[in-house]
This record gives C-alpha cells, sequence and structure tokens, in this order.
C-alpha cells in the first residue's frame, strides 16, 4: 500500500489525508565589509527593478538604526517599519542592487530579500479543502456526550490521547494566560472562539508592521482556514457548544501573518513574534514555513539574513517569557539527516532542486534555537504517516491526526483526523503537525495558568519532564507493506520520533 502523498504547501496542514511541514542554528555574525566615512551609498541608484521586500539586520542601538535608515533611503529603499529594540529593518526597493549595496554600509550586519517574487496582490490558494463534520456525526456526537462534555467532544479522540479530558475536571486553564495563533487569521467571531478572544493581542501582521484595525486579524473570504482551525484546538471554549480546545479556560489572539496567498513572509513573521512579546502573550504557535525557501541555508546572503532577522525576533519573545511553539512539518524527512533534497524552493517563482546540510540550512522558526519542535502523532499513538522526525530536533510529540488506513480512533470517533473550528461558525476536521503543535501550546498554556511566575525556560522544562516517555518501538512500516518507512533513533526518554514523549496535560495542571 502506498503513501499518502504530501507536497510543498505553506501552512503544516493536511486537511483531507494528511499533512505538511516545518525547522536551528544562529547565523555567524560577520563584520561590516567597507563604506565611505558616512555609510552612504555613493554610486548612483537604479529604482528600475521589481518592488521587492527586505529585512536589515543592523547592530543595536539607536544611532546606528538611525543612520542605516539614512543609507536605505539612500540606496532606494523605503523603511515600512524598524524593530530597535531587535535591530530589524524591514525595507521595500526596486533596486536591483539594494541588498548588496545596503551590506556594505557600516553598521548592518546582514541584509537579504525575504521573497523572489515582486510585491503584487496573487490568488488564493491553501493546501485543500477540509474535511466537513457531517450532519450525522454531530447528532452521533452528541447523543454520546456526557453532562460535562461539550456535544461533539466524543469525537475528539486527540483530547484523551493527551489526558486533556482528565486536566480539565481539575483545571480549564488561566483567563490571564493568552496564546497567540501566528497563521492565517483568526475568526473571533466564531461561537466557540469569540468567549476566549483576546482582542488586545491581536493584529494583522503581513506588510510586516501591525495594523489593528477591528478584524484585521480575521481570514477574509476565500483565504485559508487554517488559522481558525489552530485557535479551536488550544483554546475552543467549554460553553456546550461544538468542540473543547486543550485549555478551554485561556485566551487566545490572533496574528495574521499570511499574504492572501498564503505565503509566510520574513517580515511578517519577525513582526508576530515582537508583536507577541510586547503584548504580554504567554506562548506562541507557529504552523507554518517562513516563504519562499524550505531551508534556509545561513551561507547565503539572502538567506542568511531571513535566519538571523527570525532568530532576533524569536529569541526578543522568549526573554519576554514566551514560550514558541511550532510544528516540526509533514514531508516525512529526518531533520537530523547529513543530507535533505529540496525541490520546493524558492516556492514562490521557480523552484530549484538543491542538497542542503540541515544543520546549516534550517527550516525556520521550527529548527531555531529555543523553539519547541513538535512531531505528529495518530490515533494509535504512533508517529503520523506524513510526520517529520529527527533525533535531537523533536522536542515533544502530540496528535495531529492520521488517515484511518494507517490509524483507526475507539469509537465514537470515526475520523483519523482532527476535529476542531472553522471560519463562520463552522467544524471540521484537519491532519498534520499543524494540528499537533497546537495541542502543545494549550499543554503549555495549562503549564503556565499552573505556575503563572515561571520563566519560559521552566515552562519548557516542565513540559519536557512531564511529557509520557515514548519509545521507538517496532521497525516502523506504517502501511505494512514490508518496508521500513522511517527509522527512529534515541532512548525510550527521548528520540526522534517523539522527543521527551507526548504532552501530558494532566500532569500540567496537578504538578
Amino acid at each position: 500500500m502506498a503513501h499518502l502523498g504530501s507536497r510543498r504547501t505553506r501552512v503544516l496542514t493536511l486537511p483531507v489525508g494528511l499533512a505538511l511541514t516545518a525547522s536551528l542554528g544562529f547565523l555567524p555574525t560577520s563584520a561590516a565589509s567597507a563604506a565611505p566615512s558616512d555609510g552612504l551609498p555613493t554610486a548612483a541608484v537604479s529604482t528600475d527593478g521589481p518592488k521587492l521586500s527586505y529585512v536589515v539586520n543592523t547592530r543595536a542601538g539607536h544611532g546606528t538604526v538611525a543612520q542605516v535608515k539614512k543609507a536605505i533611503a539612500a540606496a532606494g529603499g523605503t523603511v515600512v517599519i524598524a524593530y530597535e529594540q531587535i535591530g530589524v529593518i524591514v525595507v521595500h526597493s526596486q533596486n536591483p542592487d539594494f541588498a548588496e549595496s545596503i551590506r556594505r554600509v557600516e553598521g548592518v550586519e546582514s541584509a537579504g530579500a525575504t521573497r523572489t517574487n515582486p510585491i503584487v496582490p496573487q490568488a488564493t490558494k491553501d493546501i485543500g479543502v477540509e474535511q466537513p463534520l457531517s450532519a450525522e456525526e454531530a447528532r452521533t456526537a452528541a447523543a454520546e456526550a456526557t453532562g460535562d462534555q461539550d456535544p461533539m467532544e466524543p469525537l475528539q479522540w486527540d483530547l484523551p490521547a493527551i489526558k486533556a479530558d482528565k486536566a480539565h475536571q481539575v483545571s480549564l486553564g488561566s483567563r490571564n494566560v493568552t496564546v497567540a495563533v501566528i497563521d492565517t487569521g483568526v475568526d473571533d467571531t466564531h461561537p466557540d472562539l469569540a468567549p476566549n478572544f483576546d482582542r488586545g493581542a491581536s493584529a494583522n501582521c503581513v506588510s510586516g508592521a501591525p495594523d489593528t484595525t477591528d478584524g484585521a486579524w480575521r481570514p477574509q473570504t476565500g483565504e485559508s482556514d487554517h488559522g481558525t482551525h489552530v485557535a479551536g484546538t488550544i483554546a475552543a471554549a467549554k460553553n456546550g457548544i461544538g468542540v473543547t480546545g486543550v485549555a478551554p479556560g485561556v485566551k487566545v489572539a490572533g496574528i495574521k501573518v499570511s499574504t492572501p496567498s498564503g505565503f509566510f513572509y520574513t517580515e511578517a513573521v519577525v513582526c508576530g513574534f515582537v508583536w507577541a512579546a510586547e503584548h504580554g502573550v504567554d506562548v506562541t504557535n507557529n504552523s507554518y514555513y517562513t516563504d519562499p525557501w524550505l531551508f534556509n541555508c545561513k551561507n547565503d546572503p539572502d538567506q542568511g539574513a531571513l535566519v538571523e532577522a527570525v532568530t532576533r525576533a524569536s529569541r526578543y519573545a522568549e526573554r519576554k517569557g514566551t514560550v514558541n511553539v511550532a510544528a516540526a512539518g509533514n514531508s516525512r524527512q529526518d531533520l537530523a539527516a547529513d543530507a535533505l533534497e529540496d525541490s520546493t524552493s524558492p516556492n514562490d517563482t521557480t523552484p530549484v532542486t538543491r542538497t542542503i546540510d540541515p544543520r546549516k540550512c534550517l527550516d525556520i522558526p521550527t529548527m531555531l534555537p529555543g523553539v519547541v519542535t513538535v512531531s505528529a502523532t495518530g490515533a494509535k499513538g504512533l508517529k503520523a504517516s506524513y510526520s517529520n522526525y529527527g533525533n535531537g530536533i523533536i522536542d515533544v510529540a502530540a496528535p495531529g491526526g492520521d488517515s484511518t488506513i494507517y490509524q483507526t480512533p475507539a469509537p465514537p470517533a470515526t475520523s483519523g483526523l482532527i476535529l476542531s473550528t472553522l471560519p463562520g461558525g463552522k467544524y471540521g476536521y484537519k491532519a498534520g503537525t499543524s494540528m499537533a503543535s497546537p495541542h502543545v501550546a494549550g499543554v503549555v498554556a495549562l503549564i503556565k495558568s499552573s505556575h503563572p511566575h515561571a520563566p519560559a525556560a521552566a515552562v519548557k522544562a516542565l513540559l519536557m519532564s512531564q511529557a509520557d516517555a515514548t519509545a521507538c518501538g517496532a521497525p516502523y512500516d506504517i502501511n505494512n507493506d514490508g518496508k521500513i518507512d522511517a527509522v527512529c533513533e534515541g532512548s525510550k526518554n527521548l528520540n526522534g520520533f517523539y522527543g521527551a514523549g507526548v504532552v501530558d496535560a494532566l500532569d500540567a495542571v496537578r504538578r
């Protein structure tokens, strides 16, 4: 029996069948090269190229940033926003030589284009169509629900898989804790999300600068429902309606970072982390690639600058107390391998096939230091057929769903995928490491609820120590065709499939 195929998509979801991707390291600081004494370019500036977006990473300090801003203007660039607190400036320019020119400026440590396609409106594109919840399934679930369950909770096999159902008998989580969904937008009008939505911590970061216009964080008609699904898994209210989130008593915010066509560009991701850091967010969930590169190679001047910018932003959030959680990806790749093939980058123009070293070429933010990297399991508790893995890369595992061909849930659940909220008051199933990551974000929120003064490092330590250790088990032949589909390396307490283990929501509220 063949595996269900997965192709490169922007968010880490497999709506009907299976899912997709996400991935470490620092960009070495380089000395600024020689430049005119005032730091300004002296050559004539061309402005007839395609309009691109750039990140310019500077040394810290207001004076340095101010001087670099002058150089940006002289090089034909327009500053969109300057994040002085991390030394990252977002710029638009039509000068084809802008990046090369600005890299020579004193105070600039790295700079690179965030895309290979000009800044133009693009058509909507998502990973596919979600599998909607049928009326019959809803009726059956409601008939099975006990007095303490929401009507569709019997279909959520993923909650008992991490003991969230038992955890809810102890605590639903604190209203003082906020989880931000950095994603495609969240429909805060959904009846299962509205009671817990944090408008003050929500924004639209697509341009690289935050837009707090009312509703700017919502997905528009035709845009992806991914972020709304993720938000429901984290914090759908326990209110007698629909489904239940892992932490149904905490708040959830939406930070929209994807373009209408579903691209997650660096400037938006940087904005998302900085916004979360400065608006009291305790946890961020990141179930996406940072486009257009599946893996960003630090020795490439453009890609290296992207790694540096997102690293600075995610670390800034962590220093402010935020725990950043990210999906490992759905390409069935061993992220700890010596070499991997990437045939999908850049995905906003014409991809080329290249062989990369994942120690030097990173899927960001998933593989950045400090980020909690999550693999996906199915209804039988095995690594999901599509999930990326890697010894030393995966921190913990959580339910992301899998095809019922491979892992069938116990009744009354009928689908091996994850049921959650969709825009317009709807519900539906998706699968992917995109769905695993919010389970972990929910558990982190419960830990933070129990330990409100714990710093990010302590919360992550509790998450790892409380996880249920899961051994590699028998040779991994998920489709029973006699061929090994992936090799799990490591011990029971820490391995490439499950990291420290499957997260435990019950321990999060009682320890």
